[in-house]
């Protein structure tokens, strides 16, 4: 039998789930190379032999996407699988234009193919773009479902930028546990703040290996989705966020439109932040594309620890990563907060950046007088550290999760930004969710229950 050659795009994360749930022990077909996007340095690597199987005895190679035109046809490619997130739809189908130039077929691999099934609850918080506030909702709801007496688990969306075969399972429930796996700054930005409120967080790259483990472990799970991507679990309640601040991009990205299609709650997120009409025109457009869905206001709420040491001071402000560049914010709640706090000036990151940051500002033009906490790699991290001990700000409003002087250690004072979700409306998530543990039947002593045996599954969607 022929089989299939195969090449997965994608950019560590959902390119190896699909491989690991669909071809990794399909006789059919073999996966040739992956090819990397998104994320800087994670190219030039190899899936390893002891994630790719038995059908893989030499792993895979990772390449630039770039070459992927090249790849196609000197190996004879038969499908070209996408699989990474918050692409706009155009974009993608730019993608699609060059694999099909080459000689191969496009495939976009569904929900259905990909989710695992849980043997424990699942509650998936998911967005239509990066940067909707998942991490704080999530935050949030953990914190209200473990005041119900329920353990509950964190399971993020993968972040696998290092050693492949060492990250294939990762439990990180202390800030040492950090430390000892060399996380990125980005992985810290999600993981730093689960940790603090007494959260242990499950990552990786095998998420069959992740669940069994969590599973164990926990009553519920919590996905903390990436980026605007669809679960890894099959949901029993999908919680999707859409951003006031960013109206009409509802249904612009994949797979933010399929994700939003799928929902059973849309929270329309930063409504506190954004004007009325905006915030209705969200509610009005969530409401087209998927009339089912209950459709609540989600407000983010900005505190700066210290306003006093801002008002009146150059500033430079730092903001989480990804929101910022995939996710096409120009900025985010620092720069807000620092404005609001009566900066004196806010110094644009411009002009002391350090090679690595100068080389992020070149690819994402759109990005404000704000600096994005890029620290993928030992040298991007050391290039932001110099971009900030070279800038003529007095001080440095942080308006990314992580701790940034825990990192960084940077040479003058640090204001945090921090925000959190807040609801709106009444009744709210809140109610939503009590609503659905009730249907579940998990209650207030959830660890000494169980699911009903005579179900395949917990509860609907």
């Amino acid at each position: 039998m022929r089989r299939s050659r195969v090449v997965i795009m994608g950019a560590a994360g959902r390119d190896f789930h699909n491989f690991n749930v669909v071809y990794r022990d399909d006789p059919g077909s073999e996966v040739v190379a992956f090819t990397a996007a998104q994320i800087p340095g994670i190219a030039g690597r190899l899936y390893p032999s002891e994630l790719a199987g038995p059908l893989y005895p030499t792993g895979i190679p990772i390449l630039e996407e770039a070459e992927l035109a090249r790849l196609v046809r000197e190996a004879r490619v038969h499908q070209v699988v996408f699989a990474y997130s918050d692409v706009a739809h155009q974009e993608v189908m730019h993608r699609a234009s060059t694999a099909l130039a080459a000689g191969a077929d496009f495939l976009l691999l569904g929900p259905e193919r990909t989710m695992l099934r849980a043997p424990v609850p699942v509650i998936a918080v998911c967005a239509v773009r990066t940067g909707c506030g998942k991490s704080q909702t999530t935050r949030w709801l953990s914190a209200r479902l473990r005041a119900r007496g329920l353990r509950v688990g964190i399971v993020r969306h993968p972040m696998p930028y290092g050693d492949l075969a060492r990250q294939a399972v990762q439990r990180f429930a202390r800030l040492a546990d950090l430390d000892a796996a060399a996380c990125t700054l980005e992985e810290r930005e999600e993981y730093e703040p689960h940790i603090a409120l007494g959260n242990t967080v499950y990552a990786g790259v095998d998420y069959a290996r992740v669940l069994e483990v969590a599973a164990k472990e926990q009553d519920l799970l919590l996905w903390d989705g990436g980026n605007n991507d669809f679960p890894f679990f099959r949901p029993d309640l999908l919680v999707v966020l859409a951003d006031a601040l960013r109206p009409g991009q509802e249904a612009s990205h994949y797979p933010g439109e399929a994700v939003l299609r799928m929902a059973d709650v849309v929270v329309v997120a930063k409504a506190n932040a954004a004007p009325e009409a905006d915030v209705r025109r969200v509610a009005e457009a969530v409401r087209a594309i998927n009339p089912a869905a209950a459709v609540l206001r989600g407000a983010s709420v900005v505190r700066l620890e210290d306003p006093e040491a801002v008002r009146g001071r150059r500033v430079l402000v730092v903001e989480d990563g990804p929101t910022l560049t995939h996710g096409g914010m120009p900025h985010g709640a620092g720069y807000a907060a620092a404005r609001a706090a009566g900066a004196a000036e806010i110094v644009d990151p411009r002009a002391s950046a350090a090679p690595e940051i100068a080389a992020v500002f070149e690819a994402y033009p759109h990005l404000g007088p704000v600096l994005p906490a890029m620290g993928y790699d030992a040298a991007q991290l050391r290039g932001l550290a110099a971009t900030i001990a070279r800038s003529a700000a007095e001080v440095v409003v942080s308006g990314t999760p992580a701790e940034l002087g825990r990192v960084l250690g940077p040479d003058r004072r640090i204001v945090r930004a921090r925000y959190e979700f807040a609801e709106m409306d009444e009744p709210g998530l809140g109610a939503r969710v009590d609503a659905f543990l009730e249907r579940i039947g998990l209650g207030r002593r959830g660890s000494e229950l169980g699911p009903d045996p005579s179900r395949n599954e917990w509860g609907a969607g």
